[in-house]
């Protein structure tokens, strides 16, 4: 039964997938005809996505990881991002490479069906994202990777600058995944003036394998 499943992204662009590939029963855009020059928002809800919580949380390590001791601490390591929220509480992202088996415990919740994930990459992001939320991503004091929890187009998220500079940045967000369609509209028509383009995928995975970061 369960390679019968169809598992659909929440997040619809109005713009024609030019390659498209399956994986575990999604239906992931790896590239959008006419993607442009930047900045692009990619849907990345495919990726697997866990919520940690446990009272003890600093003696787990996720795949052998160590999760940040600091809220709104971040750790990229392996295709996965580890994010600190608050005493009790993580965020794991599956970013990179094959799916990880699923962490076993009690404690663990996998929210991928449960949530909608983008992502924001591109030159000079900042005049955009002031249009989306008063969280202040480009503070001179917060060194990528970091986290930041509040509303974005007026929508609760949790939100991590991976790269901030003036000719890469990179800010992935997720929230509810029934805000999608809103989220989305307000992400897209923000960003128009800048020249704002869904991409696919593999241009994420290119930037990716480009990054650098203090993990």
């Amino acid at each position: 039964m369960a390679e019968n499943i169809i598992r659909r992204s929440p997040a619809v662009f109005d713009s024609t997938p030019a390659q498209t590939e399956m994986r575990d029963n999604w239906t992931v855009v790896l590239e959008y005809e006419n993607q442009g020059d930047g900045p692009w928002v990619i849907d990345l809800s495919h990726r697997v996505r866990w919520d940690l919580q446990d009272r003890e949380i600093d003696a787990i390590q996720p795949w052998g990881l160590n999760i940040p001791d600091t809220p709104g601490w971040c750790l990229f390591g392996n295709g996965v991002l580890i994010n600190r929220m608050n005493r009790t509480q993580s965020a794991i992202w599956h970013l990179a490479g094959d799916k990880p088996d699923s962490p076993a415990g009690a404690a663990y919740t996998d929210v991928t069906d449960a949530t909608v994930f983008l992502a924001l990459i591109g030159k000079n992001l900042a005049p955009l994202v002031e249009k989306l939320t008063s969280l202040d991503f480009f503070s001179p004091l917060n060194e990528p990777p970091f986290l930041l929890q509040g509303p974005l187009a007026h929508v609760p998220c949790q939100c991590v600058m991976l790269e901030k500079s003036q000719d890469r940045s990179g800010i992935l967000f997720t929230c509810s995944r029934g805000y999608a369609r809103d989220m989305v509209h307000a992400v897209v028509e923000a960003g128009t003036e800048f020249g704002l383009r869904p991409a696919g995928e593999s241009l994420f995975q290119d930037w990716l394998n480009e990054l650098s970061i203090n993990s």
